[in-house]
């Protein structure tokens, strides 16, 4: 069994067009995620899954390995899948989906997101959240919140504010849900298969899709949050963690 790293990066995001190319500290942000994943000891390889020429050209010249996918894939995971295919990745593999705008990832991340995939052949899919601290995170639609059951399996993933706390002396917890994803291969091709559900289309949140038909989402808590680059402001803000040393260095 051989475990990949997939970035899915495209240029026509809709809220910072471009994204994957913005610089960060002199590198652009799809270096910066795919030299971390890079870092990772779990990864056979890593490999960046795109549909634009500008970004397959940026990471040849860094070094990266890129693949060329279509430009009508409904969502990141669907990018991935065609890139998995085109390069012989085996059905019993695990593919790391890592988002292209998470440039500054605690490396043992990975570790947390694959343990549930060898340890336990019922995972098909696995993620990570981790507990808000700055309530002003919980009412930002950019932060999706995750609700889980007893044995740690997804409830529920949405932008607004889950769960509604009624009664307003208890004590309010909420979890943030890290864009990152473990598939099996197998399940990866049944999961493009699937019709985009309602709740995914309502919330533009892919995981939604698994949940609807009815496929169970393991959610490992992690003690590291990752900063993502949603709109160019984030730019400052992943530049700030840099110079501060709170995260660590892969270059």
């Amino acid at each position: 069994m051989r475990i990949f790293a997939f970035i899915p990066a495209r240029f026509a995001s809709h809220r910072f067009p471009g994204k994957s190319l913005a610089v960060i500290s002199g590198r652009p942000m799809i270096q910066h995620v795919y030299m971390r994943a890079r870092a990772c000891q779990e990864f056979t390889d890593v490999f960046v899954a795109t549909d634009d020429a500008r970004i397959a050209d940026c990471v040849i010249q860094f070094g990266g390995h890129a693949v060329m996918t279509g430009k009508k894939h409904r969502s990141g995971t669907d990018r991935i899948y065609e890139a998995a295919e085109k390069i012989g990745v085996d059905e019993e593999d695990i593919i790391i989906n890592i988002q292209g705008d998470q440039p500054l990832f605690d490396l043992s991340i990975v570790s947390d997101l694959v343990r549930p995939l060898k340890e336990d052949p019922s995972v098909s899919i696995s993620t990570l959240k981790w507990k808000i601290e700055d309530q002003e995170d919980v009412c930002n639609p950019n932060h999706v919140k995750v609700v889980t059951d007893k044995n740690g399996y997804a409830l529920y993933f949405s932008r607004a504010p889950v769960p509604y706390f009624r009664d307003g002396d208890t004590e309010k917890t909420y979890y943030k849900h890290l864009g990152f994803y473990g598939y099996r291969m197998g399940f990866l091709g049944l999961f493009t298969r699937l019709p985009e559900g309602e709740l995914e289309a309502y919330e533009r949140l892919e995981q939604l899709r698994a949940l609807e038909h009815g496929y169970r989402i393991k959610v490992i808590e992690t003690e590291f949050n990752s900063i993502e680059v949603d709109i160019p402001e984030d730019i400052n803000v992943a530049e700030r963690a840099l110079l501060s040393r709170s995260v660590s260095r892969v270059f």
